[in-house]
């Protein structure tokens, strides 16, 4: 009887250390609870390359230890002599007399490519864990390794912890098998734990292949989960506008963003409360990405309303790779990436230039990144990581068209009215936008208990110049100077510091005969914000009205409480509760704007923050509000399986999404918007012939008391109504020798709850499709192999209501690229929108006036902004050092 470690999915899943990966056995492929490899630093004057596993067996749950339901932990030393054999096994921690001789029965029959010093082969000794226990459902949809992994596995990622005894094997040959080994060289390995699934709709997404499908930003990574669609009118410095599920998140107000942990959504943001900018990760190194669709785990916090993405970071490719793009609208990328040969996936640095003229009017963008991490051993059994990242952009925007416009050829499909022969807005739209960051954490087990801390910093800076309205709002009132209209464009600046922590304990034990788990853990974050948003004059760029001057001290605390309990082998109950209290101290520095009875004979003309009461008695220009409330949020999932690979399960739980600072009142409880979530699915993971396949099909239903519209006056989301919305997911990944493919449709009915009219501007149908070929080609260049990819990313959204009735046109794209990779060397070719469609990517109903006529009409005009046309890019690529 054979079971495979929880570790074997995580491993593969993050792109692990072959032989820690092939070595920890014991549990169904589908637990969430692994280890993802590490290494220990060493003198890298060595320069000693590890082994790295050929073929592996799988180590035999020794039959003895059924009866008891025996879980333990196997810790073996491996000493790998010059041919790539095991001529030797220690038990350096043992997990009883049966489950020892098991794991050292099966490392016995491994073979690996010997460690390397200076060309030539060494005998090295490295760790290799077991972990022996009970299957444990799900399988994630996460395709399981391709047939033939077991001959042609990534290199390892462990580094020797200590320089050789002696010296390099001579150039003449290497001792024979039988010898004993004198010259070894010394391995650690660490590792992971990685929360249980959630159930059909806990995505644990490996990228690998699917890399080469055209991307442009970490954002679209986010296109491997199902019903997810992305848009963005602000241009390429600004967040991408995110629909899932039926929901309309803008910017990322309704899912819960991470990047190893770290928070991106922004508490006190003006342009929107947890707007989440994602531009400051670099996709290259992203290893994997966990999207929970719906708020049903306790880990997820403020903002999981339609759920929460998480990316791990993380690079495969070792050594200094230099990446050079070119191609349509003088856009040009710089990459360089680094990872240590031999290190750890998780020990890398990346750097990133871009430009480019934009594929129209106004849409010219420039940013620089940088992403370091580093990652090491605590002893055998923990590790840690430190990291940091900065970030900063400048772009510009070409705002929304008008449609009788663009109808009438006064404008055409890629212009902007910034820059319109009779447009009077002299400002361009656009903004700025900088993330600076580090972050360190830890991971160690003592006994039957993992513990976790981290702790976190961010300084956060942002503005956003935008149009929506032309000129239309500033009419003349009786208390202003007679001026003529001086236009809608809001000047928001947002400049933020974060700091928090988070951290966990994790126990568990075995009762009925089955492991049990319980994990306690709390969450808390503060954040100094300072918001202020202005009106601005079209053709001087001069404030001529403060609408908001917020400066807010948030607090974020929470707890909660994680159950992972089994009742057999095939039933399982996980979840439990969070418990947040939310804290607001904001200051008002603009806090009267208007006067209901102005005095007569001093009235306040033009100015933005009024110093006085109804008949002029004084105020003074601020005032401040605080307020707190708390949030209980319930979580669970039924699981039952796998039963011939297949699993079913049902979820339910609510999540929660804090209150935009401009609407705290002294000591009144923050409104906050509510989300109860109801869903039931099925998943099916195994294999069919030579093909790995991962199936999932999701019923759901999720209602939000308060739920965020989108208002053109203000330029954000603001509090609308309850909605209910009711909907079906089917998601595929099928992995073969040459191939990986993964397919999502969503299908869903977003309406409001008094009127049942649909909810404006979200997608009822969004289809995708990420597709890679990947082979060696039949022919050799100087005698080395070569390599060839071919990706494709196909999108289709259908029709979306709009206000008044209306709906949308759908929306249709096709992304290809293809690869020649030589040696160390690569060229690649990437078209996006192959086929040259005009896609309106967002669409609006509202009244405008791009033109300062002097009697504007209010009558409703459809309003769009454009996706890009067939842009082409071609890339070089070359490395130093590595694989």
């Amino acid at each position: 009887m054979r079971h495979r470690s929880t570790s074997v999915s995580s491993l593969l899943r993050s792109c692990a250390v072959a032989a820690v990966a092939f070595g920890a056995l014991g549990a169904a492929a589908g637990e969430a609870r692994g280890q993802a490899p590490a290494a220990a630093p060493r003198d890298a004057a060595a320069e000693v390359t590890p082994p790295s596993v050929l073929q592996h067996v799988d180590a035999v749950y020794p039959p003895s230890a059924l009866a008891s339901r025996t879980h333990g932990d196997v810790v073996l030393a491996l000493t790998v002599d010059v041919d790539g054999h095991v001529s030797k096994v220690d038990v350096v921690e043992s997990g009883g007399a049966d489950l020892d001789e098991a794991a050292t029965v099966a490392a016995r029959q491994w073979t690996f490519t010997p460690a390397m010093r200076a060309g030539k082969p060494v005998a090295s000794r490295i760790r290799v864990p077991f972990h022996f226990a009970p299957p444990a459902p799900p399988p994630e949809l996460v395709a399981p390794p391709k047939k033939g992994d077991e001959h042609e596995l990534p290199p390892t990622q462990a580094v020797p912890s200590a320089p050789p005894a002696g010296g390099a094997a001579s150039p003449s040959g290497a001792p024979p098998a039988s010898a004993p080994p004198t010259d070894t060289e010394e391995v650690r390995v660490i590792g992971r734990v990685t929360p249980p699934s959630r159930g059909a709709s806990d995505f644990n997404v490996r990228v690998g292949e699917l890399a080469r499908v055209p991307r442009q930003n970490a954002s679209e990574l986010l296109k491997l989960a199902p019903g997810l669609m992305l848009t963005n009118e602000g241009g390429e410095g600004h967040a991408e506008q995110v629909f899932l599920r039926g929901f309309d998140a803008r910017e990322g107000q309704d899912i819960e963003f991470t990047a190893n942990g770290v928070p991106i959504n922004e508490s006190g943001n003006l342009h929107g409360n947890g707007y989440a900018d994602t531009h400051f990760v670099i996709p290259e190194c992203v290893e994997s990405l966990r999207v929970v669709e719906g708020p049903f785990d306790p880990r997820q916090g403020n903002y999981a309303v339609a759920g929460s993405a998480n990316y791990e970071l993380g690079l495969e490719q070792r050594g200094l790779t230099g990446r050079y793009t070119t191609g349509s609208f003088g856009t040009q990328r710089m990459l360089l990436t680094y990872g240590p040969k031999g290190g750890s996936a998780h020990t890398f640095a990346c750097g990133e230039v871009y430009k480019t003229d934009g594929f129209g009017q106004n849409r010219d963008a420039s940013r620089g990144t940088a992403m370091a991490q580093y990652e090491g051993a605590l002893g055998a059994k923990g590790s840690w990581r430190v990291g940091a990242t900065a970030y900063s952009t400048h772009y510009h925007s070409a705002g929304v068209l008008r449609q009788d416009d663009f109808a009438a050829g006064r404008i055409h499909f890629y212009d902007s009215y910034d820059v319109s022969s009779f447009a009077r807005q002299q400002v361009p739209e656009g903004g700025d936008s900088s993330r600076y960051s580090v972050w360190g954490d830890v991971e160690a087990r003592q006994g039957d208990t993992t513990f976790t801390q981290q702790v976190f910093a961010i300084k956060r800076g942002m503005r956003l110049l935008e149009n929506f309205t032309g000129f239309l709002l500033d009419v003349q009132t009786p208390l202003q100077r007679i001026h003529p209209q001086r236009g809608d464009m809001l000047d928001l600046d947002v400049d933020s510091l974060t700091v928090g922590a988070r951290g966990s304990a994790r126990m568990h034990g075995e009762a009925l005969g089955q492991r049990q788990e319980l994990e306690l853990g709390y969450f808390a974050r503060g954040d100094d914000t300072h918001g202020t948003q202005q009106r601005i004059e079209a053709t001087t760029g001069v404030p001529y009205l403060t609408e908001t001057d917020l400066q807010s001290q948030l607090g974020d605390l929470g707890i909660y409480g994680d159950a992972n309990l089994s009742a057999t082998k095939w039933l399982h109950l996980r979840g439990g509760a969070r418990a947040d209290v939310f804290t607001f101290n904001v200051l008002d520095n603009c806090a009267a704007q208007t006067v209901a009875h102005p005095s007569a004979t001093n009235p306040p003309l033009d100015q933005s923050c009024l110093t006085q009461q109804d008949f002029g008695r004084h105020r003074e220009v601020d005032q401040r509000a605080s307020t707190a409330s708390t949030a209980f949020l319930p979580r669970a999932s039924v699981l039952v399986g796998p039963i011939r690979d297949v699993t079913f399960s049902a979820s339910y739980g609510q999540g929660v999404r804090s209150i935009d600072p401009s609407y705290i009142t002294q000591d009144v409880k923050t409104p906050f918007a509510r989300i109860d979530a109801f869903e039931g699915g099925a998943s099916y993971t195994g294999q069919v012939g030579n093909v790995a396949v991962a199936l999932r099909s999701i019923f759901f239903e999720t209602h939000v008391d308060r739920d965020l519209l989108f208002n053109e006056t203000v330029g954000r989301n603001v509090l609308g109504n309850g909605t209910t919305r009711t909907g079906w997911v089917g998601a595929a990944r099928l992995t073969g020798a040459f191939f990986d493919e993964a397919a999502n449709l969503t299908l869903v009915k977003s309406a409001y709850d008094d009127t049942h009219l649909l909810v404006a501007y979200v997608p009822s149908t969004v289809f995708r499709s990420d597709t890679a070929f990947f082979s060696e080609l039949p022919f050799r260049i100087l005698g080395s192999k070569t390599k060839g990819t071919i990706g494709s990313g196909i999108t289709y959204v259908g029709p979306r209501p709009l206000p008044y009735g209306q709906r949308s046109q759908d929306v249709f794209t096709v992304d290809v690229s293809a690869s020649l990779s030589w040696t160390h060397y690569e060229i690649g070719l990437v078209a996006t929108n192959l086929l040259d469609r005009r896609n309106r990517i967002g669409e609006y109903n509202y009244a405008s006036d791009f033109h300062g006529q002097a009697q504007p009409t209010l009558v409703p005009e459809r309003h769009f902004t454009v996706g890009a046309p067939r842009s082409v890019f071609a890339t070089f690529a070359v490395n130093w050092g590595g694989t």
